[in-house]
C-alpha cells in the first residue's frame, strides 16, 4: 500500500501542471516553472512546488533525514543478511591534492616537521602528525549531509526565505563556526542494504557528461544482473555506475560535466522506493549538464531538500562490478563533524 501510494503521488507531481510549463520558467520567474520535472503538488508556493516541510516520514524538528532508517533493527538485519563471502571492498578513493575537485575547492595536507615530536624518554619515541586544510566536507569520495543543499524561495539575499530539509532557513542555520542546524553531528551511523546498478553494463561502455540513466536503464540493469524480481525496500542503498570513474585520474575531464540519474529515477528512489542513500561513480550522481537547462542540480534538491536523502558521490565501483557484487552490505558512518555540511570518509561494501 505505502509503495502504491507514494507512486500515485509522484506521478501526480510529475503531471499535475502538464501542460503549464512555457518559456516563462526563469530562474527570475520560477513560478511559471510549473509542470516541470521537479515541481511537486498543486501550488507554487516554492521553486519546487509545494512547501516540503514538515517532513512527513520523520516529522518537522527532524535533522537526521533518510538516515533514521538505519535506528530501525529490521532495516539493519535486512542489511547484514546481505553478507555472503564476507570480502571487504574500499568504495572509496584515496585523497590526495591532486585529485578532482569541483569549482576552486582545495585539499592541502603538511607534516610540519618529520618527525613531527620527540624524541623524549629513554624508549627515544617520536611522531608524526598532519595539518589538512580543507573543505572536509565537500572532497574526493564525499558524502554531502543535509546542510549541503537549499533552496532559495523569497528574494535574493532573504536568509529567512533560504530553506533546506525540513524548511530549517539560513537564519536558523548560519554560524561562522559552523550549522547551528543540520550539521552531519545530527545523522545516524549507515548499515543498510545496498544494490548496485551497473548501467555502464547496460550500455557496453563509459556513459558520456549529461547522459540521463533512465527507469529502462533501471530495469535493464536488474534484469542483466539476475535481479528482474528483486524487491526493493524502504532504507536500501542504491548505488549507481556509469563508469565515469575511468576518468578519475583525468581530473579535467573528470569535472566537465558527468553522466547520472535525472528526475524520473529520483522519483522512483524517494517514492517508490524510500532510499537512506544514494551514490555513483561520479561527482553529483545528478546528469550533468541536465538536458532541461533549467535544471541545476533539481535531483540534488529533490532527494536531499525535499526528502532527506543522503548522498555518497565519486565512489569506486569497478571492483564490485568486475566482481559481480551486485547485492552487498553497505556501511558508512559520517564524521561527526559539529556544524559540518557533509564528510570525507571511506565508505565500505561487504560481499
Amino acid at each position: 500500500m505505502r509503495k502504491a501510494i507514494f507512486t500515485a503521488a509522484a506521478l501526480f507531481g510529475a503531471v499535475a501542471f502538464s501542460g503549464t510549463a512555457s518559456a516563462e520558467c526563469t530562474a527570475e520567474n520560477w513560478k511559471g516553472c510549473a509542470g516541470k520535472a521537479w515541481v511537486d503538488g498543486r501550488v507554487m508556493d516554492t521553486p519546487l512546488g509545494s512547501k516540503w516541510w514538515p517532513n512527513p516520514l520523520w516529522g518537522g524538528d527532524d535533522q537526521a533525514g533518510s538516515t533514521n532508517w538505519y535506528t530501525k533493527p529490521e532495516v539493519i538485519k535486512r542489511a547484514l543478511s546481505a553478507t555472503k563471502s564476507g570480502k571487504v571492498y574500499k568504495l572509496g578513493h584515496d585523497y590526495h591534492s591532486e585529485m578532482p575537485l569541483f569549482g576552486a575547492r582545495k585539499f592541502s595536507l603538511r607534516i610540519p616537521g618529520t618527525p613531527t615530536g620527540g624524541t623524549f624518554g629513554s624508549n627515544r619515541i617520536m611522531w608524526n602528525d598532519e595539518f589538512l586544510a580543507t573543505e572536509v566536507g565537500q572532497v574526493g569520495t564525499q558524502f554531502d549531509g543535509l546542510g549541503h543543499i537549499g533552496v532559495q524561495v523569497g528574494a535574493d539575499g532573504d536568509k529567512t526565505q533560504m530553506r533546506w530539509y525540513n524548511g530549517f532557513t539560513a537564519a536558523e542555520m548560519g554560524g561562522a563556526y559552523g550549522l547551528q542546524k543540520l550539521g552531519t553531528q545530527a545523522l545516524h551511523p549507515i548499515v543498510a542494504r545496498g544494490i548496485l546498478l551497473d548501467i555502464q553494463a547496460v550500455r557496453g561502455r563509459d556513459m558520456e557528461k549529461g547522459e540521463l540513466i533512465t527507469m529502462d536503464d533501471v530495469k535493464a540493469a536488474l534484469k542483466k544482473q539476475g535481479m528482474a524480481d528483486f524487491k526493493f525496500a524502504a532504507g536500501d542503498a542504491i548505488i549507481f555506475r556509469t563508469g565515469w570513474e575511468s576518468h578519475w585520474t583525468n581530473a579535467a575531464k573528470y569535472n566537465d560535466g558527468a553522466p547520472g540519474i535525472g528526475m524520473e529515477v529520483a522519483r522512483w528512489v524517494a517514492e517508490e522506493v524510500q532510499a537512506g542513500v544514494t551514490g555513483g561513480d561520479t561527482w553529483p550522481v545528478d546528469a550533468v549538464p541536465n538536458p532541461d537547462p533549467g535544471c541545476v542540480f533539481c535531483v540534488h534538491q529533490y532527494l536531499q531538500t525535499r526528502h532527506g536523502i543522503v548522498n555518497q558521490e565519486n565512489m569506486k565501483l569497478s571492483e564490485l562490478a568486475k566482481d559481480g557484487v551486485y547485492l552487498f552490505t553497505y556501511m558508512y558512518s559520517p564524521a561527526p563533524i559539529r556544524g559540518a555540511t557533509g564528510s570525507m570518509g571511506a565508505p565500505i561494501a561487504i560481499n
